[in-house]
């Protein structure tokens, strides 16, 4: 090959400087929340005079805090189900159907990538006030699931697209049933496109924060909420901790899809 990376020269060097300085760049907000998290001053000061888990203990320690991470946590679930469940039929139409304005349909799907959420929030704010499903468990489902499913639908999508159909038709010529073929081969074959459109839906839903803001209620507030909120009042660096630790699992999940997805290639 014509760019092979030994053949650079000094190129290299080059190549290597930029890519480590986006890797500081991107990596500097997370290390520097994570480094208040455990200062020992009151505030968030940066660097921090001393080390301590004092913030970790006080953020446990708060039911406020546990109560909106528990929330979060049950409609990141249900998203992810559900966004899954949709995703998997709109993709498997997208990818066998052979109907006129597919290609319109599936750039359709993936508006919500496009448009900027806060013109959704307000939409589905002024939506969800008429019905009365403003600062609800199931307007928070709905809001966070237009920007999940698309996530789900590209993914599980893309899984298809990579997967022989000849495998499913073999399947039916030796007698299963197109549902049964569908179920027994096709699905455990683009299982590692499931699995990452569910992570890919969770994160949508638990770091979403412009929805979860209109979709809020003084009884009902997700993480990122209660962070933003907190946020307004005091800067206390308990607000760093939960930072943190949302970072953490966020990073933790995308790893394992990583891992998943290397191990379906190999």
């Amino acid at each position: 090959m014509l760019l092979q990376f030994d053949r650079l020269g000094w190129w290299r060097w080059v190549l290597v400087g930029i890519t480590g300085l986006t890797v500081v760049y991107l990596l500097m907000p997370i290390l520097f929340i994570a480094a208040l998290s455990f200062g020992s001053s009151q505030w968030l000061i940066f660097p921090p005079p001393a080390w301590t888990t004092r913030w970790y203990g006080e953020l446990f320690a708060d039911p406020r805090w546990l109560e909106s991470a528990w929330v979060s946590f049950v409609i990141a679930c249900v998203v992810a189900v559900l966004a899954v469940a949709i995703g998997l039929a709109v993709a498997y139409g997208l990818v066998r159907g052979t109907f006129r304005g597919r290609e319109a349909l599936k750039a359709f799907f993936l508006t919500p990538m496009i448009l900027p959420v806060v013109i959704l929030a307000v939409a589905l704010y002024a939506l969800f006030l008429r019905i009365g499903l403003n600062g609800t468990t199931t307007g928070f489902v709905i809001a966070h699931l237009v920007v999940a499913l698309p996530f789900a639908v590209l993914t599980i999508t893309s899984a298809l697209e990579g997967f022989d159909k000849a495998i499913e038709d073999a399947a039916i010529l030796c007698g299963a049933s197109p549902l049964e073929a569908v179920v027994r081969v096709t699905l455990p074959g683009i299982a590692h496109g499931l699995f990452s459109a569910a992570v890919f839906s969770f994160l949508a839903s638990w770091d979403e924060v412009v929805l979860a803001i209109f979709m809020a209620s003084p009884t009902l507030q997700t993480l990122p909420v209660k962070i933003w909120a907190t946020l307004r009042q005091d800067l206390t660096p308990v607000i760093a901790a939960a930072s943190t630790l949302l970072i953490g699992l966020t990073i933790l999940l995308m790893l394992l899809v990583a891992v998943i997805r290397r191990g379906s290639r190999s």
